[in-house]
């Protein structure tokens, strides 16, 4: 079978970048080695409960992410963060610290001691660093906000977005508008300052779904893709010819294509790509991602104490709790719990504790039990309980990361038509991997034009892939 582009990998960055590519024109093909497409993005309906195995929520202030609600026509299924949410909580010496949500939560709240709110301000003071080299996320902010902010603030939003630990990630990938803005101004603070009286955009999220759930954007691109998507297909090789690649499926046959696009796990785009670009196989095989398990719990409203008024809480490492975070998530989102009854996943594993996430999942759910019975007085058996284990979770941008996403991000450089996406790149969120598979997909229509208009043929048909 001849095509212009086949996308390895039928998550949501792959079926973003055969979607994009698809829609300018271009013959696509993806090929998934699982039975269903949507990798991680999996909502599952539970007699009345929606449980999302993997991500939960878009991120509003990327462009890209409410772009593809609107053009896959998903707008009248869209659901805003629900008014309930009032609070942020953090975990503190065993009880659940209301932050309040704005601005100036953190300094009203009386999580942080008067000392450490003290010393957030001296930010606006100290020297910046100017050297350029990479520091963990742990080193740059207790040198900018200082030690207690850093370990029991920014600790648990690392764990809460990345599964990792503040101490091992990298501040330039992770942050890499702090750096800028420290750079630019001398201080996070008077930039963030600087950018409001400027017009900038200040950094906040404003979170959506659909009511059924994240994985109705992966089901809505894959109805577009209509045959475009071989399933249960295994990619073997990936082969390099005068005109493209060749494409290795075992028994189902082989594919040649101008333009080849990996957007699978990083340990799995290095066996892919070894024969064809050592580079980018060896910065793939160093992304780390740990075990991560999710377990979700509903449970009649009058067996929880607490007003679940939040969007979950996060927990700092030195609490020593088993739970990294959970999401209160009938409160996220309307139709995530029948009528008196509520929802809340907890997340276990991840960089912190990988050898946890493995536990059977009956240990998973009494551990979680245990969790949310002491912060937020759940109490009896639930009426569902679902476990999920990712045995590898989200990618961990460790220290060097930055250089890692620099030879990822240039495979095409050294052989041209390879490309890869995915959410070791740029950031774990869906509409970050939209955007970035986006991007990707404008590189390779580039290329893809560029050869088709110095080529005197055109492929002329396709033909047929036994799967």
């Amino acid at each position: 079978m001849n095509t212009d582009a086949v996308v390895i990998g039928g998550g949501v960055s792959g079926l973003a970048a055969a979607y994009d590519l698809k829609r300018r024109g271009h013959e696509v093909l993806v090929l998934e080695r699982q039975a269903q497409i949507g990798g991680n993005a999996v909502s599952e309906t539970l007699g009345g409960f929606l449980m999302e195995h993997g991500p939960s929520t878009m991120n509003a202030h990327i462009p890209a992410a409410g772009k593809a609600s609107t053009d896959l026509g998903l707008d009248d299924q869209r659901c805003d963060l629900g008014s309930g949410v009032r609070h942020r909580y953090l975990v503190d010496d065993g009880t659940l610290a209301a932050i309040p949500v704005g601005p100036f939560g953190l300094m009203t709240a009386k999580y942080l001691s008067p000392i450490a709110k003290i010393r957030l301000l001296a930010d606006l003071l100290l020297p910046h660093r100017s050297d350029g080299e990479d520091e963990s996320v742990m080193a740059f902010c207790s040198r900018r906000f200082g030690r207690e902010v850093a370990e029991r603030v920014i600790d648990p939003l690392v764990a809460g977005i990345y599964a990792g630990r503040a101490a091992d990630l990298s501040v330039l990938a992770i942050f890499p508008k702090l750096v800028a803005l420290e750079k630019k101004y001398g201080s996070v603070t008077l930039g963030m300052i600087h950018r409001r009286r400027e017009g900038g955009k200040m950094p906040g999220t404003r979170l959506f779904s659909w009511r059924g759930g994240i994985s109705t954007l992966p089901s809505a691109m894959a109805r577009n893709l209509g045959d475009a998507i071989r399933t249960g297909v295994v990619v073997r090789k990936i082969s390099r010819r005068a005109d493209g690649f060749h494409i290795d499926v075992g028994d189902a046959g082989a594919v040649n294509a101008k333009v080849v696009i990996v957007a699978t796990q990083p340990h799995v785009a290095a066996r892919l790509i070894a024969d064809v670009d050592p580079a980018g196989a060896r910065a793939a095989e160093q992304i780390y991602a740990p075990p991560l398990a999710v377990v979700f719990l509903g449970f009649h409203r009058e067996q929880v104490a607490h007003p679940l008024d939040g969007l979950g809480f996060l927990t700092s490492e030195s609490e020593n709790r088993n739970v990294v975070g959970a999401q209160f998530c009938s409160t996220m989102f309307p139709n995530r719990a029948p009528r008196d009854h509520v929802a809340v996943s907890a997340y276990i594993g991840g960089a912190r504790s990988p050898d946890i996430a493995r536990l059977p999942a009956p240990d998973l759910v009494n551990l979680a039990r245990g969790e949310f019975h002491d912060l937020i007085g759940a109490v009896g058996e639930p009426t569902v309980a679902r476990v999920r284990h990712w045995p590898l979770g989200l990618p961990q941008y460790g220290m060097g990361h930055p250089a890692l996403v620099k030879d990822l991000t240039t495979t095409a450089d050294r052989l041209s038509g390879l490309y890869l996406t995915g959410n070791y790149l740029a950031g774990p969120s869906v509409a970050t991997c939209l955007e970035v598979a986006q991007e990707t997909a404008l590189a390779a229509d580039g290329y893809l034009k560029q050869e088709k208009e110095s080529s005197p043929t055109t492929i002329a048909g396709l033909g047929h892939l036994r799967v």
